[in-house]
């Protein structure tokens, strides 16, 4: 592949190293359990290392390709109550019909392949009658899952949010244009 290719694959994606790594922590993630339940028969060595992987990539997910690639951001916080409380982020509506289309295809894409990805190896792990390695998918399963139900959530906050702005935007003109008419205006 000759320099001019190269270029012209990297502008398809507005945020290429973003989603580089967005796809590398999830690839490594899998990459190392798979490698390493072939190679290595270390148990603590496994859980550990992939654990770790899984958490980089629930990180960067959450914190930086979010926003990145689709502008989105979630959080969870305990309120005075004592209960669970989602917190949405987002871009504006201009902001986010901006985003480029292909970032956005591979940051939802990923997210679930890399879920189901974890759901077949727990479902090899579970014909092998190998409880312990269920486990670490258990884990990595739960971090990928989190992640997707946080940016679903996220997203559908945000869409609710513009109908409502628009809704009430309309609604304001409308009532400016009946009083204008009302009044004579």
């Amino acid at each position: 592949m000759d320099q001019h290719q190269r270029q012209e694959v990297s502008e398809n994606y507005s945020n290429p190293k973003t989603c580089l790594f967005h796809v590398l922590f999830k690839a490594g993630a899998l990459a190392f359990y798979i490698l390493s339940a072939l190679f290595v028969h270390n148990f603590v060595i496994i859980f550990v290392v992939t654990v770790f992987l899984a958490a980089l990539d629930f990180w960067v997910v959450k914190n930086v390709s979010g926003r990145i690639l689709v502008g989105l951001r979630w959080w969870n916080e305990i309120n005075d109550e004592g209960n669970s409380v989602w917190m949405f982020e987002c871009l504006d509506e201009q902001s986010l019909a901006r985003m480029n289309k292909k970032d956005s295809w591979l940051f939802w894409w990923t997210l679930y392949l890399a879920a189901a990805a974890w759901v077949v190896l727990g479902i090899f792990s579970l014909i092998r009658l190998q409880a312990d390695y269920l486990l670490v998918i258990g884990v990595c399963l739960s971090l990928s899952i989190a992640n997707i139900i946080g940016f679903t959530k996220c997203k559908k906050d945000a869409k609710k949010n513009f109908q409502d702005i628009a809704q009430s935007a309309l609604l304001s003109s409308s009532m400016r244009s009946t009083l204008q008419s009302a009044f004579g205006v």
